[in-house]
């Protein structure tokens, strides 16, 4: 039986998470590059899962709006770019927003599963990398760590690390020949992040790579979540198969690919006792 499942929502969110609900201890939120959807990293999100299998990935796809630096294009992107250059970098509409809906997806895994922020990763490609190092870095706890993916920092002037977090690990994986985000926006980054008080902050360069990843910086990827977040006995909290509802216990079924094993089951107390001995590991 494969060790994640993957389920798409109606908003455009994907969601990796262990088969076995029961083995969450961590949760990781990508987020994708401008014009892109969840639909871009979900092959990455489920190659991690089979390295993580303990870590749920939440992709979110960002609101389409116009995009002044495409000509006013509408698309997919997590707020307004007018320019590349550091100056148009400033002017970021919609960011804050952005900012508040990457919040709420960490406040509900805190509140509704009970998963310690210093449990859970903002990663992102691209502008999906700058939204995640903008709000990770200014969220009210510190999480275990930020990936940013041929990333920067967007709206420096409005940026400040949050009292707590200096210590906060952040990657940074770059190709030394993107046209698009220059490293020389990756180095510009790395200083005014660690001016801001940031004291662990890790770029890696890739000769040769563009505006893209590569097996070996997904590799580094990989080394740098099993280091903050190795696998430990913290365990979300679910809710108990005979307080749900027959509704409830047939999607939990469904979604841990035990769909055969429910053929003809008909009362509730069947489903509650299929669920957990899945969840007890005696299937």
């Amino acid at each position: 039986m494969p060790t994640s499942t993957t389920t798409r929502q109606g908003d455009g969110t994907i969601i990796v998470s262990p088969t076995n609900e029961s083995l969450q201890s961590a949760t990781i939120i990508i987020c994708h590059g401008l014009g892109d959807s969840s639909e871009g990293f979900v092959d990455v999100a489920e190659h991690l899962a089979s390295r993580l299998p303990y870590v749920k990935f939440i992709l979110p796809t960002a609101k389409t709006q116009k995009v002044t630096m495409n000509m006013g294009m509408a698309m997919p992107s997590w707020y307004d770019i007018v320019g590349l250059d550091k100056r148009s970098n400033e002017f970021c509409n919609g960011i804050d927003e952005s900012q508040q809906r990457i919040e709420k997806l960490l406040k509900d895994e805190h509140e509704n599963l009970g998963v310690p922020y210093n449990r859970m990763v903002l990663a992102g490609f691209s502008q999906g990398g700058a939204l995640s190092l903008y709000s990770g870095m200014q969220l009210p706890s510190k999480l275990a760590g930020i990936v940013i993916m041929s990333g920067y920092l967007p709206h420096e002037s409005g940026f400040n690390v949050s009292n707590g977090l200096q210590d906060t690990p952040i990657w940074h994986g770059h190709g030394e020949a993107d046209p698009l985000v220059r490293i020389t926006a990756a180095n510009e980054s790395q200083s005014a992040v660690q001016a801001k008080g940031a004291t662990d902050y890790t770029l890696k360069t890739y000769p040769g790579l563009a505006h893209s990843v590569n097996p070996q910086e997904i590799g580094d990827v990989l080394s740098f979540l099993q280091k903050v977040l190795p696998q430990g006995d913290f365990k979300i909290k679910l809710k108990e198969p005979s307080e749900m509802s027959v509704k409830e216990l047939k999607g939990a079924i469904s979604k841990a690919g035990l769909g055969r094993l429910a053929v003809g089951l008909m009362e509730k107390g069947e489903f509650v006792e299929l669920l957990q001995k899945h969840r007890d590991g005696k299937l």
